[in-house]
């Protein structure tokens, strides 16, 4: 059986992005899932004089194992000032020292969600045009606008924007 992670861009223990991962990711069949909470993967801010006195985190080793030994990822990047919140843009610095194709050409699902119109269409391009030259296979993007009129009790609500995902989620599974 195949095996996914799921995980978003945001330390919030509250997280919308959290919410609409986990809920995409439950739409994904036959497939064992792990959702992981980047508040496990807590690190010093990367520095290179760090990198050289201390080395690098095993919490960085870790999670870089998640995306190596999986099949595939969905991802769902919070916005803060049109980009990664320093949460996500920190595991990933220090994923990066070890290994620079960070994703391994795994398929992913790239998403965003915001409590505005615009649903994280920021971070979402950054992302895209950023994380191939890490190897990222992104196969879709989705961005679910205004996140508290169109997700309640652990899905999405507007069936149009579900129905954009569910396209999303079988073109993701169709890459596994």
């Amino acid at each position: 059986m195949k095996h996914i992670i799921a995980f978003a861009g945001s330390n919030s223990k509250t997280s919308i992005n959290q919410q609409l991962v986990s809920y995409a990711s439950s739409l994904v069949e036959d497939v064992n899932v792990t959702i992981l909470d980047l508040n496990d993967f807590e690190m010093p801010l990367y520095g290179i004089d760090l990198e050289k006195e201390q080395g690098i985190p095993e919490k960085a080793k870790t999670f870089l194992k998640h995306i190596e030994t999986t099949d595939g990822i969905i991802l769902s990047l919070a916005e803060h000032n049109g980009a990664y919140t320093v949460a996500f843009k920190n595991v990933f610095d220090w994923m990066s020292r070890l290994e620079s194709k960070t994703f391994f050409g795994k398929p992913m699902l790239l998403m965003a969600t915001s409590p505005g119109a615009r649903g994280g269409q920021s971070v979402l391009g950054v992302a895209a045009e950023r994380f191939p030259f890490h190897d990222a296979n992104i196969i879709g993007t989705y961005s679910l606008p205004s996140f508290s009129n169109n997700f309640d009790n652990g899905k999405i609500t507007n069936e149009e924007l579900n129905q954009q995902l569910l396209t999303h989620i079988k073109t993701f599974q169709e890459a596994l």
